[in-house]
């Protein structure tokens, strides 16, 4: 007998050093933008909620231990988000049973009260920790800065962190306050490190860049699960290309302890899920991971069936207006990079806008970077199709402005080359302007032409912006203090698009230069 328990005490000093590890599989999608169904994109047919449940029953079911976490952006962007303000989205998540959901800016775009309501009905937590939402009458006590998850007897700890620039580009209100991201997100992980959490995920909608330098500065966090950028990490295969991302999936990163933290996101609109097995020791410290890519919701995914008659039951009041015709592509116009100056769909929408107000004086029409917000394909278009384009609603404003002024606001969006920035201004035909990245921030832009007539401080010139913009969204601050004759003339600029398809269908990217882009 004796023997017996020395071979049996024996044995247990044997077995690796694993054996008290964790393995947390975590699944994360963001800036889902009310994709519900199923869309057209890089040649192929992605997404939609019904097969994207499929495949996250089937990565659930080979994982021990596992949450669903959204990154954020979950409003905005079809007729869905129209119709239904989000909550059709949210039958969806918790039906499917999402754990954590950060707080994305276009949450805000119809005011707290909307978010308010969404976040009520959810049934699970939405997070933020740089924010104050405390003096707000809708949203007070509704978003906590953390949550913990319990997942096989182990705390998993979620910290949630928002753009610091929510005023600048959605519309928060005045009692939503943003607090300093970096503090505010040390002190949240230090408050779940004191009550014994030591698995702790940043649930992040800032972008990928701005993510990777947050970890160097934060000490005891492990992951960041960001959204914002729409950034793809890692690659895909379709059936008809294989995509690569603009990172590593998953981006290893030191954090301020010089521990590893693993950075990832997953694309946009329900393209992909996201999966990486996390490897922990008994302290909460990662020793590996494995199976860590994107998984692209395709065709070949077949429909979880629950998931679509719900999704057939929200789409029977919105179908006909969907369905309208408006038009026709005669090869793809392509959304572009937000805060380039090279946007096809930038153009088109530009010349929209301009086409429905030169009458009443405009000489140009511009349109910010961040509200092209897709493309389109060759083909027949739809009500459904250009209302991805262009979301959000605007309406179109009449603005006199200085020269100076103009230059200004030219020189805001321009600040921030190479990198991208939704505060970049498109313009439409007829006029132009070049920037010199290798200048100073500031005076980049020169040779500002407005339908073919040289640009002067002095000069007073009258132009078309969307209403977001003229407002000072994407802290355009110069043009919200334009002192200059300001009209909204009420056309929104979802309606001008519509107008300038039926009118010059088939419509074909331009190909003109209008921003002339140097030292770049």
């Amino acid at each position: 007998m004796l023997r017996r328990s020395l071979i049996w005490i024996a044995a247990l000093a044997a077995l690796p050093a694993y054996a008290d590890d964790f393995e947390l599989t975590v699944l994360h999608t963001n800036d889902l933008h009310a994709h519900v169904e199923e869309f057209r994109s890089s040649g192929t047919t992605l997404g939609g909620y019904a097969r994207q449940a499929t495949l996250i029953k089937r990565l659930r079911a080979d994982a021990k231990h596992s949450i669903l976490i959204n990154a954020g952006d979950t409003f905005q962007g079809t007729l869905y988000f129209n119709a239904y303000e989000g909550l059709a989205d949210l039958a969806y998540m918790n039906a499917i049973g999402y754990d954590a959901m950060a707080a994305g800016n276009h949450e805000f775009d119809k005011g707290p009260a909307t978010f308010a309501a969404f976040i009520k009905n959810a049934n699970f937590p939405i997070v933020s920790s740089n924010a104050d939402y405390s003096t707000d009458p809708d949203l007070k006590g509704l978003i906590p800065k953390t949550a913990v998850l319990m997942k096989g007897g182990e705390k998993i700890g979620i910290v949630g962190a928002i753009t610091p620039i929510l005023p600048t580009i959605s519309s928060p209100g005045d009692n939503v306050k943003m607090l300093d991201i970096t503090k505010s997100l040390q002190d949240s992980i230090d408050d779940l490190t004191r009550l014994g959490v030591n698995k702790i995920i940043v649930l992040s909608h800032v972008g990928y860049q701005p993510e990777k330098a947050l970890v160097r500065s934060l000490r005891g966090v492990d992951m960041v699960v960001g959204g914002h950028s729409h950034t793809l990490l890692g690659k895909i295969k379709l059936p008809e290309s294989t995509i690569e991302g603009g990172g590593a999936y998953p981006t290893v990163v030191k954090n301020a302890d010089g521990d590893t933290t693993l950075v990832v996101q997953a694309w946009d609109w329900g393209k992909v899920v996201g999966q990486i097995r996390v490897i922990f020791d008994d302290e909460g410290v990662i020793k590996s991971w494995r199976d860590a890519k994107p998984f692209a919701v395709t065709q070949e995914i077949p429909e979880d069936i629950t998931i679509k008659s719900m999704v057939e039951a929200f789409k029977k009041p919105i179908e006909s207006l969907k369905n309208q015709p408006t038009g026709e592509v005669s090869e793809a116009i392509a959304r572009g990079a937000a805060g380039e100056g090279t946007s096809p769909m930038g153009k088109v929408i530009t010349d929209a806008v301009l086409a429905q107000v030169k009458s009443q004086g405009a000489l140009a029409a511009f349109v910010n970077g961040g509200g092209v917000r897709a493309g389109l394909e060759p083909g027949p278009t739809s009500y459904g199709d250009l209302i991805q384009v262009q979301p959000f609603g605007n309406t179109v404003v009449l603005l006199d402005v200085t020269g100076a002024e103009l230059k200004a606001a030219l020189e805001h969006g321009v600040r921030d080359l190479p990198a991208h920035s939704g505060g970049f201004l498109h313009i439409s035909a007829g006029s132009g302007y070049d920037v010199d990245a290798q200048k100073p921030a500031g005076s980049r832009i020169s040779n500002i032409v407005l339908s073919g007539q040289k640009v002067t401080p002095e000069g007073v010139y009258r132009v078309a912006l969307p209403n977001f913009v003229a407002n000072g969204g994407d802290a355009h601050a110069e043009l919200k203090a334009a002192r200059g004759r300001r009209v909204d003339t009420g056309i929104v600029d979802l309606d001008a698009l519509i107008e300038y398809f039926k009118a010059n269908s088939p419509v074909s990217p331009p190909t003109d230069t209008r921003i002339r882009l140097l030292g770049l």
